[in-house]
């Protein structure tokens, strides 16, 4: 948004700040970035100077604007130092009105490459997990907690996630799920925002049980990577996803 236009807002939102109106939604336009600005409190000391706040994505607009706004304010990301290492960003994809959200770890080899989650080998094993449910790919929504590939597929690091995670939480906000299930132990330590340091968190000791986030029911899981390697816990897996399905 150029600095003509920003005046031009800042002076006619005065104007009906003046009038009494606490907040204005604007049109779901692209050029107006679907944005939902709000007048500050005229008893704030810094109002003069700060006229109005970005605050966040107009909730009347349709879901499809809404990501495409936050995928734009994302950008070509370089705000943590996974950014060095990645091919792409993976944003995420799916059904706009998905009633259930997947969120996994992090982008793997073949996910940066094609900037798509889940498309290799794990990825080939959650679709399975979702067409056994009932529900082909694209009925759901998929995503991670960070956008970018880690090097050499590490675990994301507290900083990186703490960066990412609120343009995950504002997917969920637009998706709105019933039910979100966690993928793995990074996913739902940071859903969960578990208190114990991240070394000695086990998804063992979540899974099992429905959480919540915002609202939303959280039903923790096994990574798809790790039951590649452990396929004797599938069973266990799906005992998850009937928990999902009553839930729904």
């Amino acid at each position: 948004m150029d600095i003509e236009l920003k005046e031009g807002l800042k002076t006619v939102l005065q104007f009906y700040r003046e009038l009494g109106f606490e907040s204005l939604p604007l049109s779901c336009s692209d050029e107006l970035e679907v944005a939902n600005y709000k007048l500050n409190d005229s008893r704030n000391e810094n109002s003069k100077d700060q006229l109005v706040e970005f605050d966040g994505i107009a909730p009347q607009c349709p879901k499809d604007a809404q990501l495409k706004v936050l995928r734009k304010e994302i950008g070509e990301c370089q705000r943590c130092k996974l950014f060095s290492g990645r091919t792409q960003i993976v944003f995420g994809e799916g059904s706009l009105n998905a009633t259930i959200m997947f969120i996994g770890e992090a982008p793997g080899k073949e996910e940066d490459i094609q900037g798509r989650p889940f498309v290799g080998d794990a990825g080939r094993l959650l679709t399975k997990l979702i067409e056994k449910m009932g529900f082909r790919r694209e009925d759901v929504y998929i995503a991670n907690i960070v956008k970018c590939r880690p090097q050499m597929n590490r675990e994301p690091q507290g900083d990186e996630m703490s960066t990412c995670f609120p343009f995950l939480d504002r997917q969920i906000q637009v998706i709105s799920p019933k039910v979100i299930m966690s993928l793995g132990k990074i996913a739902t330590y940071a859903l969960l925002d578990i208190k114990v340091p991240m070394s000695k968190f086990m998804i063992t000791k979540t899974r099992g049980s429905v959480y919540d986030y915002k609202g939303i029911s959280v039903v923790p899981t096994f990574h798809p990577a790790y039951l590649l390697r452990n396929p004797r816990d599938k069973w266990l897996t799906w005992e998850d996803a009937q928990a999902v399905l009553k839930i729904i």
